[in-house]
């Protein structure tokens, strides 16, 4: 029998939910933090990154209130899974409890909002086990299931809203996490990455992927998003058809570059935010069932703003949450 699992909520006329921004470049190339294997939770046990993270939330959740949306908050505990953590010098017990201190991180800073945002909501990222640039196609099914589901575990005593398997590029992947999280009792989504042919790393369509792990998993992903893309290699991927209903959002790349020439340049490449947020109301235009957006690589509030405001003027809703 499985656990009792509580449900992510559904569509709603008018409500929209934003996430963060690519809490990572932002903290890297504009802030000058270092840390080791794109991992932040380290981050915080150091009071300057505590506070610059404290400001960079607070920009964010002020441009959720200003819009008159929801928020969806995550992105501090991307990289604390047992590979990730053991990289970094983590006993399990020590990386479940800087999972606690991340989810608690941003647990603090809604509680500042809760007056001026009417649904605040908190994520726990779930990071793939190799790195999300590469094809990671050695991982099998149970594999994935058998590793995903200690972080899962840890998110759900941290009573998270949504655990999000983000930046997945990889379909065995992905259904041994979402096979994980239905055994645990975690609602979980998966964010799929498309590269510059428009496809997966392992080189499937997104409808082929999303058709194949719905299959997998007898649909108990609460739905799929798109992230670490820049809308020249997703919007491609995107079709009129069934599957795009169990899609509901994007958080796209700041840059049109390719991924892999972005971890090169050693610098933020912040692309064109009134753009970007033009070509995310013209998809909220095209796909009005769409509800939660946000940015990766490259975006902050200022990106986040723009996409806010398009989306917005889009779907013009006629309420709040």
């Amino acid at each position: 029998m499985m656990p009792d699992q509580s449900q992510f909520p559904l569509q709603k006329q008018g409500r929209f939910y934003l996430a963060e921004g690519g809490t990572e470049t932002e903290l890297m190339y504009k802030y000058g933090f270092e840390f080791d294997h794109f991992a932040l939770f380290p981050l915080l046990e150091n009071p300057a990154a505590v506070e610059t993270l404290r400001g960079m939330y607070r920009r964010y959740l002020e441009v959720v209130a200003r819009q008159g949306l929801c928020a969806l908050m995550g992105g501090l505990d991307y990289r604390a899974s047992p590979d990730w953590g053991a990289l970094l010098g983590y006993s399990p017990a020590g990386l479940a409890e800087a999972t606690q201190r991340s989810i608690a991180f941003l647990k603090e800073l809604a509680k500042e909002f809760a007056a001026d945002i009417p649904e605040i909501l908190i994520q726990g990222l779930v990071g793939p086990r190799g790195d999300a640039y590469e094809r990671n196609e050695a991982i099998t099914v149970n594999e994935a299931e058998d590793y995903h589901s200690v972080q899962l575990t840890t998110l759900k005593a941290a009573e998270v809203d949504l655990a999000l398997a983000i930046t997945f590029s990889n379909v065995p992947e992905a259904i041994g996490a979402a096979r994980a999280a239905a055994r645990i009792g975690i609602p979980l989504a998966v964010s799929l990455s498309l590269d510059s042919r428009s496809t997966l790393n392992s080189g499937e369509s997104l409808a082929d992927a999303i058709a194949t792990i719905d299959s997998a998993t007898e649909q108990t992903v609460e739905f799929y998003s798109i992230n670490c893309s820049h809308p020249i290699e997703y919007e491609p991927a995107i079709e009129d058809a069934d599957w795009i209903h169990r899609v509901r959002g994007v958080r796209p790349n700041a840059s049109k570059m390719d991924k892999m020439a972005l971890c090169e340049i050693g610098h933020l490449e912040a692309g064109d935010p009134v753009e970007l947020g033009r070509l995310c109301g013209d998809l909220a235009r095209r796909y009005p069932h769409m509800d939660i957006w946000g940015g990766c690589c490259g975006t902050w509030d200022v990106h986040l703003e723009e996409i806010a405001r398009h989306i917005v003027a889009a779907q013009a809703p006629s309420e709040t949450c």
